[in-house]
């Protein structure tokens, strides 16, 4: 599997697509992986070079000692960008996936084209939720987190009708390295953009999930009236809507990406 070495720890990551496309960098949430993407990865990789990046102490990458910054996130991301000799890329992240996609943009400006910032905010949680969750990864690892998450991340309906892919969830979270979760769980119980989110002046989709109890479509709303340059779509899904609602969640990044292009 492709690996980046950045010195410290190992970046896992893929590409799909033609090899010439513009380059779209997907980004993935608290205790997933790339696996996150996959529903929406054959259609998006039809007009894109998609590139997917496990974070630092998720899925295959490595797992350095933290806790984490959001900087460091970040600086992955770039030295991925950098490794693959990208210049620019859209960039898709999704809850932390969405802060890292923001932090990007704010940072590194001339990399960034469009932005995809899904189920996500420029605060997600308090001090208080996180400290909580790191106290109960450190007392009881990661099988406790595993088996509650499909709960936050789908609806019950969704969880009713595809249990396989509820234990593909459960497994995916369970396999989390919880030096790496609890090393995330630091950056997102840091990281507060809010004061900075007019000068993202990117063009902007922002997607909602309709009933996400982690980032409610209130903070969604909130996030798209203070982006200058952003549109707001709300999905009927919880937390993971690009797995929930993986085709309306594809057709909708198309749309927005390709515009008018996409039937020229």
């Amino acid at each position: 599997m492709p690996m980046l070495d950045c010195g410290t720890h190992q970046l896992h990551y893929t590409c799909s697509g033609p090899e010439g496309a513009t380059p779209l960098l997907l980004l993935h949430s608290l205790g997933s992986s790339l696996e996150m993407w996959r529903k929406v990865v054959p259609a998006l990789a039809e007009h894109y070079r998609v590139l997917c990046l496990d974070s630092r102490g998720h899925g295959g990458s490595s797992v350095p000692e933290g806790p984490y910054t959001l900087q460091q996130l970040g600086a992955d991301a770039i030295a991925l960008l950098d490794a693959l000799q990208v210049q620019r890329a859209h960039v898709c992240g999704l809850s932390l996936g969405g802060l890292m996609a923001m932090w990007l943009a704010l940072h590194h400006p001339l990399r960034v084209d469009r932005l995809i910032l899904a189920n996500t905010a420029s605060r997600i949680g308090s001090d208080e939720v996180w400290q909580a969750r790191m106290q109960q990864v450190q007392q009881q690892g990661m099988e406790e987190i595993a088996r509650v998450t499909p709960e936050r991340w789908f609806t019950p309906a969704y969880r009713q009708a595809h249990a396989d892919e509820m234990e593909q969830i459960r497994s995916m979270v369970a396999s989390t390295a919880p030096q790496g979760y609890l090393g995330c769980c630091a950056v997102l119980r840091g990281s507060d953009l809010t004061a900075q989110l007019s000068k993202i002046e990117h063009a902007s989709l922002v997607v909602a999930g309709s009933v996400d109890p982690a980032t409610p479509p209130e903070q969604l709303r909130a996030l798209w009236k203070a982006l200058p340059q952003a549109r707001y779509l709300e999905l009927e899904a919880s937390h993971l809507s690009a797995w929930e609602c993986s085709e309306q969640f594809a057709d909708a990044v198309l749309a927005f990406l390709l515009g008018d292009r996409r039937n020229g």
